[in-house]
């Protein structure tokens, strides 16, 4: 990292997504993470007096760790620029295209990058009947984390049923089967292939919960099927138009080779303890957990 040039900064954490908790432990981490490295933070829990909080601190920097909706949508970018301050991680129009499913897998494919069949459909007519061939997989169109996930069989009698915490429109995506792939991207370079090691579905207590699952980092893959993980996830970065950090999750069926190898989505607000995925790779390639967070505050926009 260069010579330090900024001192006073504001971490935004936990916010009101259902991704709260989640935010909370990274904004705590990447908190404790900048003082080692001697910056004055102060930690905001975002909320609707935000505005009013940011002017009494007036930070030089706003460090995002907020996850989903709000936090990673554009909302909050959009009002960071409004209000004149420099902020971590992507703008407004590549968050708001990466949290955005169908609008991103529409950037990915004319980019040429492979994706999954899908499509946009009524939570009421998924529930009513099979819209496409079983397997399948549903989800809310703008949320992460794997929150709101449904996989149908492809034995499955009938169409799911849908809880509450689903929205009015989501998602349904045909089931890619095989191994989870994971590629964090730091200003538009690659850092390596974590390979994800579940026990059934990889959703969010597998995420989150511990020995939920297993990560090996580098993935031990066949060389072709490496590269192309890497580069497709800088392709997608660019295609986006993220800045900072982000984090591009695939889904890879060994059975067809590259030809098994799709992309399902780019996180532009990748998990920030020193542990999550795209820290663990910083880590593998030489970059601390400090150190990666004083570089996306030294590179903020």
């Amino acid at each position: 990292m260069s010579s330090r040039t900024v001192s006073r900064i504001v971490v935004l954490k936990g916010g009101t997504s259902a991704e709260r908790e989640v935010s909370l432990d990274s904004g705590a981490a990447c908190a404790a993470a900048l003082r080692s490295k001697g910056y004055n933070v102060t930690e905001v829990d975002a909320g609707a007096d935000l505005p009013a909080r940011l002017a009494v601190v007036d930070p030089e920097v706003v460090f995002n760790a907020l996850h989903g909706r709000f936090g990673e949508d554009g909302c909050v970018q959009g009002l960071l620029e409004w209000l004149g301050y420099r902020y971590t991680h992507s703008g407004v129009l590549a968050s708001a295209l990466a949290m955005d499913k169908a609008a991103s897998k529409r950037v990915f494919a004319a980019a040429g990058i492979p994706v999954a069949e899908s499509l946009i459909a009524l939570a009421e007519n998924v529930k009513a009947g099979h819209v496409m061939p079983p397997p399948y997989v549903v989800k809310p169109n703008n949320e992460g984390s794997s929150v709101g996930i449904y996989l149908v069989n492809e034995a499955a009698n009938g169409p799911p049923q849908l809880g509450p915490e689903m929205p009015i429109e989501v998602m349904v995506e045909g089931y890619v089967a095989g191994r989870e792939l994971s590629v964090a991207v730091l200003d538009g370079k690659a850092f390596s292939v974590t390979d994800i090691i579940v026990s059934g579905w990889y959703d969010y207590d597998a995420k989150y919960s511990e020995g939920g699952s297993t990560h090996i980092v580098p993935a031990d893959l066949p060389e072709e099927i490496f590269a192309a993980c890497l580069d497709y996830a800088e392709r997608a970065h660019k295609a986006l138009g993220c800045t900072g950090l982000s984090r591009a999750d695939f889904r890879w069926d060994e059975a067809k080779g590259l030809a098994g190898l799709i992309i399902l989505e780019v996180n532009t607000q990748p998990g920030m303890t020193a542990t999550s995925l795209a820290p663990e790779q910083a880590a593998h390639c030489g970059v601390d957990f400090p150190s990666l967070c004083a570089g996306l505050v030294e590179g903020a926009v």
